[in-house]
């Protein structure tokens, strides 16, 4: 497999040392300590924003600030598009905007006060074949009381690149995937969508015999297959075969989706649940468990997710990776990216699940895929931060045919790259999962277990 070219492009760091006065202008920087922020811009991409630490104008050393504040993935065509060069267009400019006061507001409304403004160029270009320090250190941002005021700011590109998958229809309608490579799009995996019906405990899949599938222990271990009064949604699997037409991996609904008490909708305090497995040892073993509901309220309306590692497949506690929400109207993407901070929209924590084992951390090596390695000591044993994936997923009643990018760190054999790809089917199922009931289903999710 031959991946795609990408690049990283992060922004760290961030400080603004500045003096505290009485009388301001428009050309000064007059921020309190703990409530200035930031708005980082970048043509074509949506604008993230970022607390910014405030450091006294009488310090003399600058703390050891290691904060990731925003980070932009950027494909090839992107970087051809940032570089484009003609009469109306400048070479691309990362854009940051310094506001005093506290992001957000209520009905729209920015309290914040818009006081500076900072522009890097970048070279995009250069950056494709190794890494790219665009800026380090202080630039200066006006004056207050007459004293200098300084914006700290690290941006930096690195090439990080990954590998392409899409699927080439909805996953209920157990369609073919698909690596892509620049114009090539090439069929690596199959997948097989099925239900089960209220008294079947075996999937009905057409490459997987009663034999191989999955163990009732983890089913009693991660979720639950008792029978619930009212509205649900449960028995749904997909099965990644690869062109030989052998499994090698699998989602599955372990929790049903049910609605709450006297609502139409799947609650955040009862979520359904997906167990991610992979082939081990002559049956399945669980690498992860995601989580899924349906948030309440207006415009934040969505389909709220939570994604944990399971390490060495054991029953104990798993390493959340990342916890967010996506539109579900507009959809969004799903991703998983260590080390980022809270505005980047991941989370990682350990979790203890009632009834587990105690212990919450990762061995420094855990068996994978077709290799004896799981992939967990990347993750979990060497600190690593950076993109792992991302799964693009279409609002409620719109075609979805999810992309899934995987970075080649982790990535050693298809085996780890069909457990994305599983991963990548549930969370795009789950959007009609935590559909709200009173909401008809398509005939393919349907079954005699799944109502609604």
């Amino acid at each position: 497999m031959d991946p795609c070219p990408f690049i990283r492009l992060t922004i760290n760091n961030l400080a603004l040392k500045a003096p505290q006065a009485a009388k301001t202008s428009s050309s000064v920087v007059h921020p309190s300590p703990s409530t200035s922020f930031c708005k980082i811009k970048l043509k074509n991409f949506p604008p993230q924003t970022a607390a910014i630490p405030y450091i006294p104008l009488e310090a003399t050393q600058f703390p050891e600030i290691q904060t990731l504040a925003a980070t932009f993935h950027l494909s090839s065509s992107d970087v051809a598009r940032l570089s484009s060069r003609s009469i109306f267009a400048s070479k691309p400019c990362l854009k940051i905007f310094i506001y005093t006061g506290r992001a957000g507001g209520a009905c729209g409304v920015n309290p914040g006060r818009h006081v500076a403004e900072v522009s890097v160029p970048l070279d995009l270009a250069g950056a494709q074949g190794k890494q790219c320090v665009f800026h380090n250190g202080w630039i200066s941002v006006g004056k207050g009381a007459g004293k200098e005021s300084s914006f700290h700011l690290n941006v930096k590109a690195e090439p990080d690149p990954r590998f392409v998958f899409q699927f080439e229809g909805e996953p209920e309608c157990s369609p073919q995937v698909v690596q892509i490579q620049g114009s090539i799009r090439q069929p690596v995996f199959t997948c097989k969508f099925s239900c089960r019906n209220t008294g079947d405990r075996t999937m009905r899949s057409r490459s997987l015999p009663p034999e191989t599938s999955v163990p009732r222990s983890w089913l009693n271990s991660f979720g639950s297959e008792r029978e619930r009064p009212g509205k649900e949604r449960k028995g749904w699997s997909i099965t990644v075969h690869d062109l030989s037409g052998s499994p090698v991996a699998m989602a599955s609904i372990v929790t049903p989706f049910v609605a709450s008490p006297g609502s139409d909708r799947v609650s955040r305090s009862n979520p359904g649940s997906w167990l991610i497995l992979r082939p081990g040892d002559g049956t399945w073993k669980p690498w992860g468990r995601l989580e899924a509901w349906r948030e309440r309220g207006g415009a934040t309306d969505g389909l709220g997710y939570r994604f944990e590692l399971i390490p060495d497949g054991s029953s104990g506690a798993g390493i959340v990776l990342t916890e967010s929400s996506i539109s579900s109207h507009r959809g969004g993407k799903f991703s998983i990216e260590l080390g980022s901070s809270p505005t980047a929209g991941s989370v990682s924590r350990t979790r203890r699940r009632s009834g587990g084992s105690s212990g919450g951390t990762s061995p420094a090596s855990s068996p994978r895929g077709g290799s004896g390695d799981y992939g967990y000591g990347l993750w979990l044993g060497s600190g690593y931060k950076g993109f792992v994936m991302s799964a693009s997923v279409e609002g409620e009643g719109k075609c979805s045919k999810p992309c899934v990018e995987v970075s080649v760190q982790h990535v050693s054999c298809m085996e780890d790259a069909a457990a994305y790809v599983a991963l990548s089917a549930a969370i795009d199922l789950s959007m009609d999962a935590c559909r709200l009931f009173n909401q008809r289903m398509r005939k393919e999710l349907c079954s005699e277990s799944s109502l609604g």
